[in-house]
């Protein structure tokens, strides 16, 4: 029988619907492509020698689980854990482990792994097994314990002789050429349920301008944007998804001020920095000024701090110093955009009078660092950024927005630390994912995505 036009039509109609229904629903099988800068030699998440950075983060998050997790509000959330509990002073915790979760070689989780991985990572701990819990005694009351576990150097690990490790995580690794390529395989009965992607390639120690020329000729799907590129990718009409600001980029000082007239210097330093002209100019208007260490999402006062730009002022404050020394300011000879920063700092501290030099090796009185937020938690983002420059712990008696104020308060009152800027992760993304997001800590969602047969 032949059909008229309208039946065509009609059919054609009824096939176009049919495949738009099945491109918009999830589908199984692919593999992701993705290109990354670092370029790590070993997988182990209690590696405490690889650099702390966001993608490393996300790697280890695709291998292993922690006991426990932290969602977008910084509460915490079961993990491989499903449940815990502390005895009255936070110094003993138990915490109860899941059933039926295997590692990736086949043997089930234990709480004698669990508390093995856990002693790797922490040797000063006292934990023990018992059953299928364990429990972690503390030399002193650590309330937030619970926070400290879901971070990713306390993913669960099981390590063998040699350089083998297996983790419980949504995908394993199926080839690993250190600091080159990570292959990896979904994990068919992970306890959280199958990704829908087969499997995801890392090009590892790709820079920029390697990353982008990848993308744009349809080798990789997946790849970083420094701060300043994310807007030309998208006037390029590149898919660019980015985080919340997840990232301080701060002058530290490699030590506390050393009297009122060095605090003074200190002060004129930071009140000579065109903070917004950095961010518009440098970063291609991406990013927050910052005044404080915790970005206003997560602590919620960061305006109070002031990211003032004041010259006047600043030429006062170095007046009413008799003598200045000169300060070198370091920075990551791979980062371009930190060795931008340090010489707009020295261009600016100039015009205030005060002698600033960069310098790209060797010791510096002043580094400009990128650190990233740990947690979602803001008490443990505070507290692990203390760790990462060098700072005293923050005293906090409570977790309330007063007390995270006033322990930021104090840090910043070292005249240690002179936050600039707030940066988000960016990612440019291929135009066959679907699905793709982030966390607000810049955490991938990867298990959600799946791959297209076509542009969308």
């Amino acid at each position: 029988m032949k059909l008229s036009g309208w039946q065509l039509l009609v059919a054609s109609s009824l096939f176009l619907a049919v495949v738009a229904g099945a491109e918009t629903r999830p589908q199984y099988g692919g593999t992701l492509r993705v290109a990354v800068q670092i370029a790590p030699v070993s997988l182990d998440p209690a590696d405490r020698g690889a650099a702390d950075t966001i993608s490393r983060h996300n790697l280890t998050w695709l291998m292993f689980d922690t006991l426990v997790t932290i969602d977008s509000a910084g509460s915490v959330r079961p993990a491989l854990a499903a449940t815990w509990q502390s005895e009255p002073g936070d110094q003993r915790w138990q915490f109860t482990l899941r059933h039926d979760v295997k590692f990736h070689d086949g043997t089930p989780l234990t709480a004698d792994v669990v508390a093995a991985s856990l002693r790797f990572a922490n040797p000063g701990w006292t934990i023990s097994a018992n059953g299928d819990s364990v429990t972690i005694e503390c030399k002193s009351p650590a309330p937030n314990l619970a926070s400290v576990l879901a971070l990713p150097h306390n993913a669960v690990a099981k390590r063998a002789s040699g350089a083998t490790i297996a983790g419980t995580g949504p995908f394993h690794v199926s080839d690993w050429q250190p600091g080159k390529k990570l292959t990896l395989a979904a994990q068919e009965d992970y306890w959280g349920g199958r990704a829908f992607l087969d499997s995801i390639v890392v090009e590892l120690g790709k820079n920029s301008r390697e990353q982008i020329t990848a993308l744009e000729l349809g080798r990789v799907d997946m790849i970083e944007l420094a701060p300043d590129e994310s807007r030309r990718a998208t006037i390029d009409n590149q898919r660019v998804i980015s985080s919340a600001p997840v990232e301080l980029m701060a002058l530290v000082f490699a030590q506390d001020r050393q009297s009122s007239e060095d605090g003074r210097l200190r002060q004129a330093l930071s009140l000579s920095i065109d903070r917004a002209s950095i961010r518009s100019v440098l970063l291609q208007g991406q990013g927050e000024l910052a005044g404080g260490i915790l970005p206003i999402w997560l602590g919620g006062y960061e305006f109070v701090f002031s990211s003032e730009f004041n010259l006047t002022r600043a030429q006062q404050l170095r007046g009413d110093v008799q003598r200045a020394p000169v300060w070198t300011i370091g920075y990551d000879s791979n980062d371009a955009l930190a060795r931008l920063v340090a010489e707009r700092v020295t261009l600016n501290a100039r015009d205030a009078g005060l002698r600033v030099q960069p310098a790209s090796s060797g010791a510096a009185e002043i580094r400009v660092s990128r650190v990233p937020l740990s947690s979602t938690d803001a008490g443990r983002a505070l507290s692990d950024f203390a760790t990462a420059t060098g700072l005293p712990q923050p005293k906090m008696t409570g977790n309330s927005v007063d007390d995270l104020y006033q322990a930021e308060t104090a840090m910043l009152q070292t005249g240690r630390i002179l936050p600039l800027l707030h940066l988000p992760a960016s990612y440019a993304i291929g135009p066959l994912v679907r699905d793709f997001r982030l966390g607000r800590d810049g955490r991938w969602q990867l298990p959600d995505v799946w791959l297209g047969a076509s542009k969308p």
